[in-house]
């Protein structure tokens, strides 16, 4: 291991790593589906036999985080409970249940001359996911690589650097149960920043896709330093609009939910935006459920003279991800001028729409160019287990590839197979 070794092995170590996982993706390119589901089946089984032993280890770090001063938000995602590892435990076993994403035939056609053809899913290869303090995300990428017929390298981040270790350990032992190479899913054993740097070069071109999870300045790292092609997203300011038509209720439980069911999480919202033609009816039992939940408010001017005890806000807070307790408030022209807002400043993460006029949803959900759009839900549906993946390793708010959570298809690729009777080409 790298810690007995030294630092200045970093480059040799993080070579080894590689090699080996692009001799295990060889391995799992071509595996059955039912001995990767039995691999996962077998890993929830570990996991929750050691739930006590895992629980201690992340308790210790969690302890750690808090005597530094770190954020309640950030410890929040680094913490794990009795809950949230039997969470861990489903998810896999939900993952191991989905069909298997490689080898399915995309499209069909012939030609002409006899030729037929069939675009054919497979694996990506090597995958290396960067990711901060969420042990959940140890699990969950190993488990939606491995699915999917990838190898992956998971470099997590230091502060939880010991959880993330053990949950690995329990899932590698479900791999070598199941007979699958326990080289198929690998975790970085350093802390050290240049490990990253290592696997954003792409380690001699062993490295197929990078997917960060984690802060901004991680994601923007990433993005600027990748030698090969990125899968991320870099901020989550989500929007809640409330239409003039929506039902008072669910305008009060949607916002309530969007933002403080777990204000650390990318999909909490960040923004609330209201028809200014409903806001003095609106905005007083919205602010006072929000209020009672604990959170901050800050307004525009049409906001903080209906409720002159909500801060004033300023532009910075139309562009923050606070991932706090915080919510900033503005008033709109109708959904026109909510998707004129969502335009200008969202992150192109998630969106949600409160309205009982099917007409003004659809024109929302057309209009609005994000990720994940939503009508008269939470913006914390915004999960890979919540759409009915398993897990996710992370919402893409890219164009390219794949957009959205990212789960077991959008970690395949896919190639065109010929089949033929002799024909050549004139």
């Amino acid at each position: 291991m790298l810690e007995e070794t030294g630092p200045d092995q970093l480059p040799a170590y993080m070579a080894m790593l590689a090699a080996h996982a692009q001799a295990a993706a060889q391995a799992l390119a071509t595996q059955t589906s039912e001995k990767k589901s039995d691999a996962l089946r077998q890993a929830a089984k570990i996991i929750a036999e050691k739930k006590d032993e895992i629980l201690r280890i992340n308790e210790t770090e969690v302890e750690a985080a808090e005597a530094r001063g770190q954020q309640a938000s950030f410890v929040d995602r680094m913490q794990l409970t009795p809950a949230r590892i039997t969470d861990i435990c489903e998810s896999l076993k939900k993952i191991a249940d989905l069909p298997d994403p490689v080898g399915q035939v995309i499209r069909e056609w012939s030609v002409q001359n006899g030729l037929e053809f069939q675009r054919v899913s497979t694996p990506i290869g090597v995958i290396a996911v960067i990711y901060e303090s969420r042990p959940n995300v140890t699990v969950d990428a190993a488990a939606l690589a491995i699915k999917s017929g990838n190898a992956a390298i998971l470099r997590g981040g230091s502060e939880c650097i010991e959880t993330a270790k053990i949950l690995h350990a329990c899932f590698c032992e479900g791999l070598i149960t199941a007979d699958l190479p326990a080289y198929a899913a690998q975790i970085v054993a350093t802390a050290d920043r240049d490990a990253v740097g290592l696997l954003l070069g792409g380690l001699d071109n062993k490295i197929d896709l990078v997917i960060p999870r984690g802060g901004k300045s991680l994601v923007a790292r990433v993005q600027v330093e990748a030698r090969v092609p990125v899968l991320s997203h870099l901020d989550g300011i989500c929007h809640v609009y409330l239409d003039r038509d929506a039902d008072i209720e669910k305008a009060v439980s949607i916002t309530l939910n969007s933002k403080m069911r777990r204000t650390g999480v990318c999909g909490a919202a960040e923004t609330l935006l209201i028809d200014r033609e409903r806001l003095p009816e609106m905005l007083p039992p919205v602010a006072a459920a929000l209020r009672r939940a604990g959170c901050e408010l800050r307004g525009d001017h049409a906001v903080t003279e209906i409720d002159p005890e909500i801060a004033h806000a300023i532009e910075l807070d139309w562009h923050t991800e606070y991932l706090e307790p915080v919510l900033s408030i503005a008033a709109v022209e109708g959904v026109v001028g909510a998707i004129s807002h969502i335009r200008q400043f969202s992150s192109g993460h998630t969106e949600s729409i409160v309205t009982e006029n099917a007409g003004t949803a659809q024109k929302f959900l057309d209009g609005v160019d994000s990720a994940i759009v939503l009508h008269n839900a939470s913006t914390q549906f915004a999960d890979g287990g919540e759409f009915g993946m398993g897990a996710e390793i992370g919402i893409a708010t890219g164009r390219l590839h794949a957009r959205g959570p990212v789960g077991l298809e959008e970690l395949t690729t896919y190639k065109t197979v010929v089949r033929g009777d002799g024909q050549i080409r004139p």
